[in-house]
C-alpha cells in the first residue's frame, strides 16, 4: 500500500509547490508599491537627527504614506502625539514607585505637566495640518507652516523642560534614569518630525515656485 500511495504523494507535494507560482501579478504588484514606499520613507529620513529612530517609528505606516509628502508629515504628527501621550502616562506611573523620595516626586509632577503641554501642543498642530490641507498654496500655506512649527517646537521644548526638572547629582537614581531614558526618546522623535515639517515645506514651496514662475 505505501508504494502505492507513495506517486499520490509526490504529486500533492508538487502541486503545493506550484500552487503560489499560479498568480504573479497579484501578488508581486502591491509587495513593490510597499517595497518603493519603504525606500521613500527611508529617504525622507536621512534629514533628520535620527535617522533609524525615524525609519522605525513610520516603516509600518508605509502602505498609507505611499510617496506623498504631506502624508509623510502627517502621519510623523500622529505618531508622535501617541508616543507623547505613552511617554506621560509611563511617567505619571513612576509616582507610585516605592520609596520615591519627594524632590524625586515633585520633579515627576512637574514632568508630567510638561508632557501634558507637549500633547496639547501636538495636538494643536494635527488640528493646523488638517487646515493646511484646505489651504491654496501662497501666504495662507506659510502661515501654518509658521504655526505647525510653533506648535512642535513648543513641545519638544516642554519635553526638555521635564528633564531640567531632574538635573544635579542630588537626583541621580533608578527614576532619574528612567524617566530620562523614555522621555528622550520621545524628545528625538518630536525632533525628526520637526525636520520632517521642514522637508515638506521646502518641497511645497519648490513645486509651487515650479507651478508659478
Amino acid at each position: 500500500m505505501a508504494r502505492v500511495a507513495l506517486p499520490h504523494l509526490v504529486l500533492i507535494i508538487l502541486l503545493s509547490m506550484e500552487a503560489p507560482l499560479a498568480q504573479p501579478t497579484a501578488s508581486t504588484k502591491p509587495l513593490a508599491a510597499a517595497s518603493d514606499s519603504t525606500d521613500f520613507i527611508e529617504v525622507s529620513c536621512r534629514s533628520t537627527r535620527y535617522p533609524p529612530l525615524c525609519v522605525q517609528c513610520l516603516s509600518s505606516y508605509a502602505r498609507v504614506i505611499r510617496q506623498n509628502e504631506q502624508a509623510l508629515a502627517r502621519v510623523a504628527l500622529s505618531v508622535t502625539l501617541s508616543r507623547a501621550r505613552q511617554a506621560m502616562a509611563f511617567v505619571a506611573r513612576m509616582r507610585d514607585t516605592r520609596g520615591i523620595r519627594p524632590r524625586e516626586n515633585g520633579a515627576v509632577r512637574d514632568c508630567v505637566a510638561n508632557l501634558g503641554s507637549s500633547v496639547d501642543r501636538l495636538v494643536q498642530s494635527i488640528i493646523e495640518m488638517d487646515q493646511m490641507n484646505k489651504a491654496a498654496p501662497g501666504d495662507d500655506f506659510e502661515w501654518h507652516v509658521s504655526n505647525l512649527e510653533t506648535w512642535v517646537s513648543g513641545a519638544l521644548t516642554n519635553a526638555n523642560t521635564c528633564l531640567d526638572g531632574f538635573a544635579g547629582r542630588a537626583m541621580d537614581g533608578n527614576i532619574k534614569t528612567t524617566v530620562r531614558s523614555k522621555v528622550l526618546d520621545l524628545a528625538q522623535v518630536m525632533s525628526n518630525t520637526l525636520a520632517l515639517m521642514d522637508r515638506f515645506a521646502a518641497r511645497h514651496r519648490r513645486s509651487s515656485h515650479g507651478r508659478h514662475p
